[in-house]
């Protein structure tokens, strides 16, 4: 071999090994400390960290205190960890009634207004069978069973009762529309009612908008209500119901936490690998088997407990590139902190490198994992995508799950978490995840019931997929031709 071969080979098995060893300071990401912020976030003191409310706010405030703990600075706006953005909701108001025959129906237990839409009257209501299509509905309250929806949901799916209830209600009101009705009264069927109390939780809720206008644009929806079983031999009676529902409208505060570990290469520090998830669950509700508490363990915050570990890890040894660290603020009310993250950045868009988001990262069968935007046609960098799994195959050795990329999976799971404002302007982004369970969007996902060693390898490969992207010479490039567009 001449010298200067010699000294390629050198200089190629120096790269090679340097590439492929651990990255620095995995020793500061512990199992003990994912275990202990766990347990704290996802209590039941933090009430389900529902977005808009001052639980959220308590929940935000509790991880900015631990990223300043762990040595991260401060990237929110006017120097703190947070970025404000306004929530705007309607909801049912507390003191509207609903009668059926003279007797008070309890709204949330036996009846449910599908939308908050205002609503007055005093009729009897007309009883309808699913066979009767010449009555006429013009201007009168309808009282009906509610229907199948004419496609069930794929069996096994995630909310499968929810989705079958909503499905159902959103065919019924629109049949019921067409036809003139000015309101209609639905009584749940055996379906529905197996666990209304669950899919009641997110009528209770009431809309959530980030859009000012679109909060204050003039509703025209038929007002429709779902009542238990017990009211159907009344209501088939036509007798008389009475409603004298308000509506309320809120505007209040939900928060971006936003943390930043700055860079060691003077030409490479203005750029970022931003690790993302959210930190707000669904919040407290009617009980589920006496639970009133949705406290949101896995989802979500597994990552939220995550991206602190990874902090740590990168505050006693920072990347080349910066860290930026997000934690989106009413994720589960339609994306909303990653969507007004992207519209107003505290960093230029274009110094995004890459975005790894993670989403319910703790449950599910060891040594199994997911990662989406992996495929086409959700992936939109093969470089980032190619990073991934090289630190997959070097540290944490998953069998990586693509099924759920893919176009046409039934759950859509992909278009459901914080990397997709991301994609959809451009940025290389995936989206790390241990996928489903029984107990997703239910009171029973408990910090007792993570796997915490999975958790802590999850952690690793985020981190470890970081600090490629920090340490890598070119930032992943975008893919040509990528398709994100909402679903």
């Amino acid at each position: 071999m001449n010298l200067k071969k010699f000294f390629s080979f050198i200089l190629f098995s120096a790269f090679t090994f340097s590439w492929s060893q651990e990255p620095p300071a995995l020793d500061a990401i512990k199992k003990s400390d994912l275990k202990n912020d766990i347990f704290e976030l996802a209590s039941d003191a933090m009430q389900g960290r529902r977005a808009g409310t001052i639980n959220e706010l308590r929940a935000a405030a509790w991880v900015a205190e631990r990223a300043r703990e762990a040595g991260m600075k401060p990237a929110g706006e006017d120097g703190t960890f947070f970025q404000f953005f306004p929530l705007y909701r309607t909801t049912v108001a507390e003191d509207s009634k609903i009668t059926v025959d003279g007797k008070d129906l309890k709204l949330w237990k036996d009846v449910y207004e599908v939308s908050p839409v205002p609503v007055h009257f005093e009729e009897t209501a007309v009883w309808l069978t699913p066979n009767d299509t010449t009555a006429n509905l013009n201007n009168k309250v309808v009282a009906m069973k509610l229907l199948p929806p004419r496609k069930l949901p794929e069996e096994g799916m995630s909310l499968w009762v929810y989705r079958y209830a909503l499905s159902a209600i959103r065919q019924q009101a629109a049949t019921l529309k067409r036809q003139g009705a000015k309101a209609a009264i639905l009584v749940a069927d055996s379906t529905a009612y197996s666990k209304i109390g669950f899919f009641g939780h997110g009528l209770e809720e009431g809309k959530y908008e980030i859009d000012k206008k679109e909060w204050l644009k003039k509703q025209d929806e038929l007002p429709v209500f779902i009542v238990t079983p017990e009211f159907e031999e009344k209501l088939k009676k036509n007798v008389k119901v009475k409603a004298d529902v308000t509506i309320d409208k809120f505007s209040y505060p939900s928060a971006n936490v936003i943390a930043k570990v700055e860079g060691t290469d003077a030409r490479l520090k203005d750029e970022y690998v931003l690790f993302s998830g959210h930190h707000d669950h669904d919040g407290v509700g009617v009980p589920v088997e006496g639970d009133s508490i949705w406290n949101g363990a896995d989802d979500n915050a597994s990552v939220s407990v995550a991206l602190l570990a990874i902090g740590r890890a990168w505050s006693k040894n920072p990347g080349k590139r910066s860290a930026l660290f997000v934690w989106h603020g009413a994720e589960e009310r339609g994306l909303f902190g990653s969507r007004y993250f992207v519209e107003h950045p505290v960093v230029k868009k274009e110094k995004i490198n890459a975005v790894l988001n993670g989403d319910m990262i703790g449950r599910n069968e060891s040594g199994n994992a997911a990662l989406l935007g992996s495929i086409p046609p959700h992936k939109n960098s093969s470089e980032l995508v190619e990073m991934a799994m090289d630190a997959n195959e070097e540290l944490t050795h998953f069998n990586v799950d693509t099924s759920w990329d893919a176009e046409d999976h039934p759950e859509f799971w992909y278009f459901r978490s914080d990397h997709l404002p991301y994609a959809q302007a451009d940025i290389p982004a995936i989206f790390f995840t241990t996928l489903l369970h029984p107990d997703y969007h239910t009171p029973k996902d408990e910090p007792e019931k993570i796997d915490l060693e999975k958790l802590l390898e999850m952690t690793q490969w985020m981190y470890a997929t970081g600090w490629k992207v920090s340490q890598s010479g070119k930032a992943p490039a975008l893919d040509k031709n990528d398709s994100n567009s909402e679903k």
